[in-house]
């Protein structure tokens, strides 16, 4: 039986963790997105990174509301946004329609994870409270998912424009305003 004084460690400790427990989730989100994407089933690929954006929101939401924020925590969130925002929308975007233009398509989805990457450096050197500087990962990785379902709408060189775009501005100097 757990004594009172060991049960309440053990309920500090979870608590501690709570948030990146929703950090391995997000991560764990952005890695069967890609599975699904792999094996050409798009839709489930773009349910998980939305997935991904919902678990994102809330560890960092958790991590304010109950004070435990860390630098591991921090680490650990960049590191799960470069594969739910980072890779899996690229991926995405890729198996879905860049593929069509060959070369010119694989670098530019080299070109948005990398983007994503330089991103998420730097956001742990220039640290904002009220806003972030250039778009947030997890911002162009749902704005590239959610543009996957009007594919059949949008002509394919949309696609080309829009990842640059997205490209640039995560790597831009445009303030946006943090959501809390």
């Amino acid at each position: 039986m757990l004594s009172f004084q060991s049960s309440h460690h053990l309920w500090k400790r979870f608590r501690s963790q709570i948030a990146n427990i929703f950090t391995l989730l997000n991560l764990s989100s952005g890695s069967i997105a890609c599975i699904f994407i792999m094996n050409e089933q798009i839709s489930v690929g773009i349910l998980f990174i939305v997935l991904a954006a919902l678990l994102d929101f809330l560890d960092g939401m958790l991590a304010r509301k109950l004070q435990i924020q860390s630098e591991f925590g921090k680490q650990l969130d960049s590191m799960s946004d470069i594969i739910s925002f980072g890779i899996a929308p690229a991926l995405l975007l890729y198996q879905g329609i860049l593929y069509e233009f060959g070369v010119i398509g694989m670098v530019f989805t080299m070109m948005y994870t990398c983007c994503g990457a330089i991103r998420l450096a730097r956001y742990h050197l220039i640290h904002q409270d009220e806003y972030f500087i250039g778009l947030p990962i997890t911002a162009a990785g749902l704005f590239a998912a959610l543009s996957m379902l009007m594919i059949l709408q949008i002509p394919p060189v949309f696609y080309l424009s829009f990842t640059i775009i997205l490209s640039f501005m995560m790597v831009s100097t445009m303030k946006v305003k943090k959501i809390r």
